[in-house]
């Protein structure tokens, strides 16, 4: 499939001038599971938009230490990036392939002429802003208000509902690292799920059962 068809498939609510300057600007990158992105502090270039698979953004801290904030999925793309890249300033976050993926890299100076001269441009930056502040609020709410336990079936409700796979591959250990916890309390918290029946442990994963119980 062309460029140009990609793009109409992914973003077909894009005036037809901005799907075929992005097919003569943009480069498609393929990118391997478990492979960084976008680092902290990395001047960007680019911004991207996620034409398969899944990617998740961290925070990081000094020491660090990652802390999942969202994720991203096919015909979204990362608007602290994309905000970043308007006002030429560094990363703020890091982002990490969940899945092999595939984003549409687009050069940072077509940022502001776009915001510009395309409405529906102007209006994907805007929703994507948004939509991604709601997910950071939904975070912050179960940092703030929220139990760990209550943020660990949190966590694998927003695994079963992104990733469509009832399998978690992560470890207690990366999990922790992602929740600002300890792998000890994940550990004995993942035990009382696993008690209550509703996942089931597994020497290399993590298999969810049933969490509605916990959610209703």
């Amino acid at each position: 499939m062309e460029l140009n068809q990609i793009i109409e498939k992914h973003f077909p609510f894009f005036e037809k001038a901005l799907q075929e300057q992005m097919g003569e600007v943009g480069q498609i990158r393929q990118v391997k599971s478990g492979d960084v992105l976008m680092k902290t502090g990395q001047n960007i270039r680019a911004t991207m938009l996620v034409l398969d698979g899944l990617i998740k953004i961290f925070r990081e801290d000094e020491e660090g230490n990652e802390f999942f904030m969202y994720y991203l999925q096919p015909g979204e793309a990362c608007a602290l990036s994309m905000v970043c890249a308007i006002k030429n300033e560094t990363s703020q976050i890091m982002a990490k392939a969940v899945q092999d993926t595939e984003v549409l890299s687009i050069p940072i100076q077509y940022m502001d002429q776009w915001m510009a001269s395309y409405k529906s441009w102007y209006h994907f930056v805007i929703t994507s802003y948004r939509q991604r502040f709601e997910d950071m609020l939904q975070t912050i709410d179960h940092i703030a208000f929220r139990n760990m336990d209550e943020r660990l079936v949190f966590y694998l409700q927003q695994h079963l509902d992104v990733q469509k796979n009832n399998i978690v591959q992560a470890s207690y250990t990366e999990i922790a690292q992602e929740l600002n916890s300890s792998r000890e309390v994940i550990s004995r918290l993942m035990k009382k799920l696993a008690e209550k029946g509703l996942i089931r442990q597994h020497k290399t994963h993590t298999e969810i059962i049933d969490l509605k119980k916990l959610l209703s």
